[in-house]
C-alpha cells in the first residue's frame, strides 16, 4: 500500500516507518523537518519525506488538500490534537478510498471505576487534552458508521522507549526520582503508592498502527486502547527501578499537599494527572480483532528507556545498571 504518516519523526513514527517499509509498503512521511527519528534505521532511506507545518496549513485551510493530493491508501495521523483539525482532514478525505488511522490517547478515559478499563466501560474524560481526544474518536466512529470515510482510532498509553525519559515511578518526568532510587535514599510517595500507570513501548504502539492499516476491514470504525500487557503501581515501579541498581527502594508515604510543597509544580501536576486516573487497560479487543501481540511488558518497557538514558549518559545515577 501507499501510506502517508503525519508526524513521522516522533515517538511512534520512529518505529512505525521502518516497520511499514520492511513490510513492503510505499511510505510518505510528513513532518516539520525540525528533528530526526529517535532511533536511526536504514529504512528511512527508502521513504519519501515531505516537510510541512501542519498547524499553519490547518489555519490556511490547505493541509487536507495536501494529503488528498498524495493519493494514499492509508493515512496515519500521529499529531492531531483538536476536533477542528481532525474534522478538516476528514472533510478533505471524504469521498476517497483512503483509510484514516488516528492517534488518540488513553486519557480519552477518565478515572478508573472498573479494572481493566475497556473501550466499553471507560468513564468520561476530564481535562482539555482527554476531552479533545475523546471527541475526535467519537466523531471518527460516527463518520464511518454513517457511511463516510473509513476511520480507526488507536489510543496508546504512556509511550516509552529508547531516546527519551519515560513516565517515572511517581507519574512524572522528573529524572531525579531515578537518581534517588539508584542511590537507595528515601523517596517521598504521595498517596498510597498503589496507584497504577499504563506504559507501552513505542514499538508496540507502532505494531498496532501497522496492524490497523493492514487489517482495514477489522479496524474500520473501531477504536482500540493500546498498552503493555502489564501495568505498574507506584511502589512496584519504585522497587523495580531501585533493583536495577542493586538497591532497595525506601519509600515514605506523604499527603498530596506535602508532596506539592516539596516538588516542582510541573512535576507535582504531572504526578496528579497520571496517578489520580490510576488506569489499567484491557488489550483483549486489539488482540482479538487485529492480532495485537505486545513484545514488551511494562517492566521491560521502562527498563529499555532507562537503559538507553544510562548508556548515553543522559541520566545521573549513583551506580551502574545491574539489570
Amino acid at each position: 500500500m501507499r501510506i502517508v504518516v503525519i508526524g513521522a519523526t516522533g515517538h511512534i513514527g520512529t518505529f512505525l516507518v521502518p516497520r511499514l517499509v520492511r513490510a513492503g509498503h510505499e511510505v510518505v512521511t510528513i513532518s516539520r523537518g525540525t528533528r530526526t527519528a529517535y532511533v536511526d534505521a536504514p529504512e528511512w532511506q527508502q521513504v519519501e519525506q515531505v516537510t510541512a507545518d501542519r498547524e499553519q496549513e490547518d489555519r490556511d485551510g490547505t493541509f487536507g488538500d495536501r494529503i488528498v493530493g498524495l493519493r494514499a491508501d492509508a493515512v496515519v495521523d500521529l499529531v492531531c490534537f483538536t476536533l477542528s483539525s481532525a474534522q478538516a482532514l476528514v472533510n478533505a478525505l471524504r469521498g476517497t478510498d483512503t483509510h484514516l488511522v488516528h492517534c488518540g490517547s488513553i486519557w480519552r478515559a477518565g478515572v478508573s471505576h472498573v479494572l481493566p478499563i475497556t473501550e466499553e466501560n471507560a468513564t468520561p474524560p476530564f481535562g482539555d487534552y482527554g476531552v479533545q481526544k475523546d471527541a475526535i474518536a467519537r466523531m471518527l466512529k460516527e463518520e464511518t458508521a454513517s457511511g463516510g470515510l473509513v476511520t480507526t482510532s488507536i489510543h496508546p498509553g504512556h509511550i516509552s522507549g529508547p531516546g527519551w525519559m519515560p513516565i517515572g515511578p511517581l507519574g512524572n518526568l522528573d529524572p531525579g526520582v531515578l537518581t534517588v532510587l539508584s542511590a537507595g535514599t528515601p523517596v517521598a510517595v504521595p498517596g498510597l503508592g498503589a496507584e497504577t500507570m499504563a506504559h507501552v513501548h513505542a514499538d508496540d504502539v507502532a505494531q498496532a498502527f501497522q496492524l490497523a492499516v493492514e487489517h482495514r476491514e477489522a479496524a474500520a470504525g473501531e477504536d482500540f486502547f493500546i498498552t503493555a500487557p502489564t501495568a505498574l503501581t507506584v511502589r512496584g515501579y519504585a522497587h523495580l527501578a531501585a533493583s536495577w541498581f542493586g538497591q532497595e527502594a525506601r519509600l515514605e508515604s506523604v499527603t498530596w499537599d506535602r508532596f506539592r510543597e516539596t516538588t516542582a509544580p510541573e512535576h507535582a501536576g504531572a504526578s496528579w494527572e497520571h496517578l489520580s486516573r490510576s488506569q489499567v487497560f484491557s488489550t483483549e479487543k486489539p488482540r482479538r480483532l487485529l492480532g495485537y501481540d505486545p513484545g514488551y511488558t511494562a517492566e521491560e518497557t521502562v527498563l529499555d528507556a532507562v537503559r538507553w538514558l544510562v548508556d548515553h549518559e543522559e541520566l545521573d545515577v549513583a551506580g551502574p545498571l545491574v539489570a
